[in-house]
């Protein structure tokens, strides 16, 4: 097996945007994320939504329901 290939593996802190910390192990020291296992809705039950460049109005935009083609329009032109 050859010596001297592998990186170093210590201890890391890990830090979430909603203030909380922990200590894991990894090649990283200081590890800084968005969501944890406190404040993703999976593990808390509460609806939040994590919009990314506006990904979730897109998504709603796009299948939002329109109105039918044969509807007369809204506002009556002279």
């Amino acid at each position: 097996m050859k010596t001297d290939i592998h990186p170093v593996y210590a201890t890391a802190t890990v830090k979430c945007a909603c203030g909380n910390t922990y200590q894991t192990r990894s090649t990283i020291a200081d590890i800084h994320t968005d969501i944890c296992a406190q404040c993703h809705p999976f593990f808390t039950g509460k609806q939040k939504l994590v919009d990314t460049a506006g990904r979730v109005e897109r998504f709603r935009q796009k299948y939002a329901t329109k109105p039918p083609r044969d509807a007369a329009p809204a506002t009556p032109e002279s």
